[in-house]
């Protein structure tokens, strides 16, 4: 018996285009341990998410790459950096820590902090509601940016 293949010419949903796209890099992926590597600097701070690295998350094992000495001093603090992960996550997520050492953790480019906005430009304008919001809306905006 042979089976029949239907062709279908026209708009398909883009959920079936992309499953077998997508399927073989994310077959090897965690979806909370790609959580895990968006957040890592809200997680643990900007000085240690400077020398340390997320790889993979398995059976409740993260793997830290770390560059140099640190991975020492990540031994002392593992229960705490535990506690931290997983009160960021609501969850227990993660059990234990695994480090390996990775001189790439510290290479890693970072972003340039944001340049300051520009100072407001002064503009004249007749008195009224118009002139009092958008000077209430550029307040607003300054005191975000500060």
């Amino acid at each position: 018996m042979t089976k029949e293949y239907r062709h279908v010419h026209g708009p398909r949903p883009l959920a079936l285009l992309l499953a077998p796209i997508t399927r073989p890099a994310m077959r090897h992926r965690n979806a909370a341990a790609a959580r895990i590597a968006a957040d890592w600097e809200a997680i643990v701070g900007p000085g240690l998410a400077a020398v340390t690295l997320p790889k993979r998350l398995s059976a409740g094992t993260l793997t830290l790459a770390c560059a140099g000495p640190v991975a020492l001093e990540l031994q002392h603090r593992s229960q705490a950096l535990v506690g931290r992960i997983n009160s960021h996550f609501g969850r227990l997520l993660v059990d234990r820590l695994r480090f390996i050492q990775d001189a790439t953790a510290a290479a890693r480019p970072r972003p340039e902090p944001a340049a300051p906005p520009p100072p407001p430009v002064a503009i004249d304008m007749p008195q009224g509601p118009l002139r009092d919001a958008l000077a209430a809306l550029g307040g607003r905006i300054a005191a975000r940016h500060r």
